[in-house]
Formats: C-alpha cells, sequence, structure tokens
C-alpha cells in the first residue's frame, strides 16, 4: 500500500491560525471600514434594487407554466377518458399518453426552476434588507465584538493567510 507523503518530511502545518481574539480584532476592522462606507452602500443599493431584484418578468413567466400546466393536465384526463370510453390501438394510446406526461413533468421542472428564481430573487432582497436596517442602526464605530451584528452582517469569511482575511457581507460586499 502506498503512502501518501502529505508532509514530505515537513510535519508542520502550513495553515494559517487565527484564534479567536484576532478573528474578533479582523471583523470590527473590517465592520468600521463597511461603516465609514455606508452612504455609498445605501446610494448604490438604491440604484440597482429595482433591476437586480425584479421579478416581473419572471412572474409573467410563472403564470404562463401554471396555465401550460393546467391546459397538459386536462390534455391528460381527456387521454384518459377517451381511452377509458373508445376503442383506441393501445400503443398509439400509450405513446400520446406518455407524450403529455413528459410535456406535463417538462413543464412542472421549469415552473420550479423559475419559481425557485422567484423566491431567491426576495430572500437575497430581504437578506439586504435587513443587512442595510443594521448597518442604518449601527451608530458609530465599532469597538467591541458583537455577535449579533456578526450574524446580522457577515455572509463568509474566508482566510488565505493569517495577514489576508477576507469578510464577505450579505450585501455583497468584500473587505
Amino acid at each position: 500500500m502506498r503512502r501518501g507523503n502529505k508532509f514530505n518530511g515537513d510535519r508542520k502545518c502550513k495553515t494559517p491560525h487565527l484564534d479567536e481574539d484576532n478573528i474578533k480584532r479582523l471583523f470590527i476592522t473590517a465592520v468600521n471600514k463597511l461603516l465609514t462606507e455606508k452612504d455609498e452602500i445605501f446610494t448604490n443599493f438604491e440604484s440597482i434594487k429595482n433591476v437586480l431584484f425584479d421579478t416581473e418578468s419572471l412572474e409573467m413567466e410563472k403564470a404562463k407554466l401554471q396555465n401550460e400546466m393546467e391546459v397538459v393536465t386536462e390534455m391528460i384526463q381527456q387521454c384518459i377518458n377517451e381511452n377509458a370510453h373508445v376503442v383506441l390501438d393501445q400503443t398509439q394510446y400509450q405513446k400520446r399518453y406518455d407524450d403529455l406526461i413528459k410535456r406535463f413533468e417538462s413543464t412542472k421542472s421549469n415552473l420550479e426552476s423559475v419559481s425557485g428564481l422567484i423566491k431567491d430573487k426576495a430572500n437575497r432582497r430581504n437578506d439586504i434588507e435587513c443587512f442595510l436596517s443594521v448597518i442604518k442602526n449601527q451608530e458609530g464605530l465599532l469597538t467591541d465584538f458583537d455577535p449579533l451584528l456578526w450574524h446580522s452582517l457577515v455572509d463568509i469569511v474566508t482566510v488565505y493567510m493569517s495577514d489576508d482575511v477576507r469578510f464577505a457581507f450579505k450585501d455583497g460586499t468584500v473587505i
């Protein structure tokens, strides 16, 4: 059995180590930078929110797909009723039925996808509006770590090196 050479003789881990106090300190620094730019953040959000979170075309597509599902459902029901009351070639019936089912499933999948996009845009808008509300209500710069701010503001923290840590906030800002 071949063993990997994970350390190649050097048994020291090269992953940067950050303790809780350093992470809190870096968070405070990042939030304070964010707070100094909050007017720009609000201005940017106002200018892009209608475009970024517009669901009008998706809502129209959703209505179209819902209508299509109703039509196909009715066609399937008619197909079944016809087969129950009229002598049909079962091979042709089965092909017609299978084609309708495929059409229904395809439409259903598209509807779920569009509904998911609408829900995602609504959730992202809500997340950003909550983020902005927290920023708006924060008076002055941060001096102490606040776990509620952490949960309200931070989306992802990426550690590249011990001196290169990036905070991605819920509005998309990366510091």
